[in-house]
């Protein structure tokens, strides 16, 4: 099951957040919450908020646990851009662009393994689908 998280309208361009979700994609939700930590940088900080809200619902609505989640997906879109005026030189006005954005958060959990099992095998999948052996024509 996937549980999801969303901010809406955060100050800032989508190209700056993006290049932190595109880090932590993947990742369990344990190291993703470290490398948020230690990322200086003010999106980093935005996409943390959004994580741990993330991993909150996760805990209080789906009764998932922390520690078996990872990161399914972490998007950036585009929100509105607010359009402002600054004075400049020789009485002109200067358009400044306040960007924002919306980021959005998927976890998911991942099943846990006993202790001790071994992992699915893979080569008994490899030999059902083998293909057949192609068959050479003769040569005359």
């Amino acid at each position: 099951m996937d549980v999801q998280a969303i901010t809406k309208y955060a100050r800032m361009s989508h190209q700056k957040v993006s290049e932190i979700t595109r880090q932590i994609q993947g990742m369990s939700v344990a190291h993703a919450l470290d490398v948020l930590q230690f990322t200086p940088r003010k999106s980093a900080r935005i996409v943390l908020k959004t994580l741990r809200s993330a991993v909150a619902n996760a805990e209080n609505n789906a009764n998932m646990a922390a520690d078996t989640l990872v990161v399914k997906e972490a998007v950036v879109g585009t929100g509105p851009t607010f359009k402002r005026w600054k004075a400049s030189a020789r009485g002109m006005a200067a358009p400044r662009l306040r960007r924002t954005c919306h980021v959005k958060i998927v976890v998911a959990e991942v099943p846990r393994r006993a202790p001790g099992a071994a992992p699915a095998p893979k080569a008994a999948a490899k030999a059902e689908n083998k293909p057949a052996e192609a068959v050479k024509p003769e040569q005359k």
